[in-house]
């Protein structure tokens, strides 16, 4: 354990920003789970789904939680995923 007050002071602001990207990292996941999942029914929520999850994969880039490119892969791989199932749905309807 640190000595340090100003170490102390750290310790303590690292703990509070790590569970706080962690709340952040998990839900980037779970927004684009759910992107998927919708575009693998087939629902009206596509989206809606897809949209929210570029919002939270933008804003979690904006603050630092993940690289802006690393963010911008996300999206580009989401995206063609997405649209590949939405595809092979429209196609199955025809």
């Amino acid at each position: 354990m640190a000595n340090i007050k100003s170490q102390i002071k750290r310790i303590g602001t690292n703990e509070k920003r790590r569970v706080r990207n962690k709340a952040a990292r998990s839900e980037v996941k779970t927004r684009v789970k759910r992107a998927l999942q919708a575009a693998e029914q087939g629902g009206e929520t596509t989206l809606e789904d897809l949209r929210l999850a570029v919002k939270r994969l933008d804003k979690a880039a904006a603050r630092g939680i993940i690289h802006k490119n690393q963010a911008a892969n996300r999206k580009g791989a989401l995206m063609r995923r997405v649209h590949a199932l939405v595809g092979e749905a429209s196609s199955e309807d025809e």
